[in-house]
Formats: structure tokens, C-alpha cells, sequence
């Protein structure tokens, strides 16, 4: 058992020596599907795949699921870059030894624009607006007491005026704790799913067919024909231990993810929460490690409180800073109940 996860610790570690040295950012579609959710997540620098423990698990690894005992709703908001609107919202059910069960969505909107053409830089007075949602079924269970596993099944939807793409894609995770420690070891696989390709009426326009030739219909109706893009694919490896487990009333999560996505290089995320008598944490990480150079992502901060309202009742308020070099920083805030 100690080779086997030396060798595993060994080859998550020289990840980055082996990553792809060509970005190819900017090939897929629904890029904001890797937008990652949960304030508590993000201020950890998305080392996340192993803490998976509440209802932003239907986004970081589903496996994680299965590890709730009590019903729980998420709600999360974020002003993202250039005044981008992104909030997520997910319920969980564990129905015992039926296993758990999860839906969730994720909206990616931003307030109309006017449009602008080579003759009209300024705005030609109409108006447009544009969008990105997706929404997800999830299911989770223990086949083991340490080993779980879970999945889901999402439709994606690209809009942007009166043009719009759809999907399918499936996210894949499982979740095992080791003997050393309590040490887990976490993987998940997301977006995995269906070419999209932009269609819809904005794609029609008039053409003549043969300009060498007089007299023949120089407007009939002509559809772009528009390539098929993948899905932003991203599979997720993570080790994590509490190092304080058994220690008193606190607790001290340290984790490392490495990610391989389809669109960019390598890299690592690290991340750190300390929890106080299971009510107060605080919380850091840092993002991209040996990432592409071109990367303004790095530290993260943040820090959450729970609070018991009425009976077994819970609420979870939780903060997030995310540092994004050049273009500022990010700040998230979710709010969770158990019950």
C-alpha cells in the first residue's frame, strides 16, 4: 500500500514536467462550464476534487455526493469579468441506501448591447443579448465505506441573439479513502459530450449564387453552414488529508488537483482550510501552478461561517477572493442550507 501511493504521489507531482507545452484556449464551446462554483471551493484554489462534501460537489467531482447525510441547497453568485453575471444553484437529497440524488444549473448572463456594424461603429440602435446555461441531473452512491462513485447528465445551451447551440455532456468521479491517514484520493472527468454548432435564423442571409451570370435571383436565402466545436473536456486528479484529524475541536485540510484540460496546458491547483469547532474557517490557495505563462489566475483567500438556526437546520455563509492579475479580482459569495 505505501509503494502504491508513493508511486501515485510521484507521478501527480512530475505531472507538469510531462504537460503540453501548446495552449489551444479558444477551440471549444461552452468555456463556461469550467467556471468553477462555491466560494468555499474557489477561496481553496479549486483543490476541491477530494473535499467534496456539500452541494457544489455536482460540479467538482459527483462521487462527493455520496458522502452527504442531510439535504442540501447551494446558491451562488458572482460578478465576473467585464460585469458578466454567473450564478449556480443546486439541491441535494440523500435518499439512504437508494443513494443521493442532485440537479443543479449554472447561468452565464450579461445585460443587452447594442449592436455595431462597419457602417455603424457607434451602434445602429438595435439591441442584442447573449447567454450560456446549462442544467444537470446527478446521482451518487457508496458501493464501499470509502469508495464512491457518482456522475451526471447535463443540456448545455449557447445563445447570442437569434443564434443558439445545444449539448449534451456527461461529468464522471470517483472518491476513495485510504488506510494512511484518512487520506482521499479523488478524480472526475467533466464535459464530456456532444459537438456544438451555432444555428438559428441570423445564419440566413441573401446570396447570389453565380454573380457571372445577369438576369438571376441575386437574393435568395443562403445558410452559413458553421463548424461543430467540443466541449471544454477536463479531467481532475486530487489528493487531500486532514493533518489535525482527531486533534481537538480544529481541523486543517490541506489538497492538491491536478488538472488536464482539452483546450489549455497542465496544471496544478493547491488549497488549505482550517476549521475551527466545525463553525468557523479560513481559507487559501493558489491556481495555475505551472500553468501557461499567459495565466492572470493565482491566489485565492476567503473564509465561511456555519450557523445552526432551528433544530438540524444549518445555514452556510461563505467568501471568496480571487486575484486575476491584469484584469483585477473576482469576488463570490454562496449561501448554503442543510436541513
Amino acid at each position: 500500500m505505501k509503494k502504491t501511493m508513493i508511486l501515485f504521489l510521484s507521478l501527480l507531482l512530475c505531472l507538469p514536467i510531462f504537460a503540453q507545452s501548446v495552449s489551444k484556449v479558444g477551440t471549444t464551446a461552452a468555456t463556461f462550464l469550467n467556471i468553477d462554483v462555491g466560494a468555499r471551493a474557489v477561496s481553496m484554489g479549486g483543490a476541491f476534487t477530494t473535499l467534496s462534501n456539500d452541494a457544489s460537489a455536482v460540479y467538482w467531482n459527483p462521487a462527493g455526493l455520496a458522502r452527504l447525510d442531510r439535504a442540501e441547497a447551494m446558491f451562488n453568485h458572482t460578478k465576473w469579468l467585464a460585469d458578466i453575471n454567473f450564478n449556480f444553484a443546486a439541491i441535494v437529497i440523500p435518499l439512504q441506501q437508494m443513494g443521493t440524488f442532485g440537479v443543479s444549473a449554472t447561468f452565464l448572463t450579461m445585460d443587452e448591447m447594442e449592436m455595431t456594424t462597419t457602417l455603424y461603429p457607434m451602434g445602429n440602435g438595435q439591441m442584442f443579448s447573449a447567454g450560456s446555461y446549462a442544467f444537470a441531473l446527478s446521482y451518487a452512491n457508496s458501493l464501499t465505506d470509502r469508495f464512491s462513485i457518482g456522475g451526471s447528465v447535463k443540456y448545455v445551451r449557447e445563445n447570442i441573439h437569434n443564434c443558439s447551440a445545444n449539448g449534451v455532456a456527461i461529468d464522471i468521479g470517483t472518491l476513495f479513502e485510504t488506510q494512511f491517514n484518512g487520506l482521499m484520493i479523488g478524480m472526475s472527468i467533466s464535459n464530456y459530450g456532444t459537438k456544438m454548432k451555432m444555428s438559428g435564423i441570423d445564419l440566413l442571409v441573401p446570396a447570389d449564387y453565380d454573380p457571372s451570370i445577369e438576369g438571376n435571383n441575386d437574393a435568395l436565402n443562403a445558410n452559413f453552414q458553421t463548424d461543430g466545436f467540443d466541449m471544454p473536456l477536463m479531467f481532475r486528479v486530487g489528493l487531500g488529508m486532514d493533518v489535525l484529524k482527531g486533534a481537538g475541536n480544529s481541523n486543517l485540510y490541506l489538497a492538491v488537483d491536478a488538472l488536464h484540460p482539452n483546450d489549455d496546458v497542465e496544471y496544478l491547483n493547491v488549497g488549505a482550510e482550517y476549521m475551527f469547532n466545525q463553525m468557523v474557517a479560513l481559507r487559501g490557495g493558489y491556481r495555475s501552478l505551472f500553468g501557461s505563462e499567459d495565466s492572470e489566475e493565482g491566489l485565492t483567500l476567503g473564509g465561511g461561517v456555519k450557523y445552526r438556526i432551528v433544530g438540524f437546520t444549518e445555514i452556510r455563509l461563505d467568501y471568496a477572493y480571487q486575484d486575476f492579475g491584469v484584469l483585477n479580482n473576482v469576488q463570490r459569495v454562496s449561501i448554503g442550507l442543510a436541513f
